[in-house]
C-alpha cells in the first residue's frame, strides 16, 4: 500500500506521527519498525555499532544467545531496509563480513538512546 502524506514538509516529527502514517494499517514504514526494534534487530545494530565491522560468527558471539537462523534473517531484513552492508568474500571457507550503513549508523544512533534508557530505568521498571 502506498501512502501519501497529505503535507509534504511537516514542521516536525510529531506531526507526521499525528497524520498516522506510521499508525496506518499496511504503512511499510511498520515493517522497518519491526526490523529495528525486535531483540536481535536492536542487539545486532548496539554490537556494530560499538565494534564496527564483524563477521557472522563473531557477530553471534558478540550478541549472545541467538541462534544462526535467527541471526541470519534479522541480518537479512536489516540489509534489505539498508541498514546494515554485508560484503562476501569468494574464498574457501567463505567470509562474510556486516557493518552498518550510514543510515544504519544514524538508526543505531537512535535505538543504543533507547536501548540506554532501559539500562538506566531498569530499576525502576522491575519494582515489585
Amino acid at each position: 500500500m502506498t501512502h501519501q502524506p497529505s503535507d509534504p514538509k511537516p514542521q516536525t516529527l510529531t506531526e507526521t506521527v499525528i497524520r498516522g502514517e506510521l499508525m496506518v494499517p499496511g504503512c511499510p514504514s511498520r515493517n522497518i519498525l519491526r526490523s529495528m526494534t525486535s531483540q536481535w534487530g536492536v542487539l545486532i545494530m548496539i554490537a556494530l555499532r560499538e565494534d564496527g565491522t564483524l563477521r557472522f560468527n563473531a557477530l553471534r558471539r558478540r550478541v549472545g544467545g541467538v541462534s544462526e537462523r535467527m541471526l541470519a534473517e534479522t541480518l537479512k531484513r536489516l540489509e534489505a531496509h539498508g541498514l546494515v552492508l554485508r560484503v562476501a568474500y569468494p574464498v574457501v571457507p567463505p567470509q562474510t563480513e556486516y557493518s552498518l550503513t550510514p543510515l544504519g549508523e544514524d538508526a543505531a544512533e537512535h535505538v543504543a538512546a533507547l536501548a540506554d534508557w532501559i539500562e538506566v530505568n531498569l530499576p525502576l521498571m522491575l519494582k515489585d
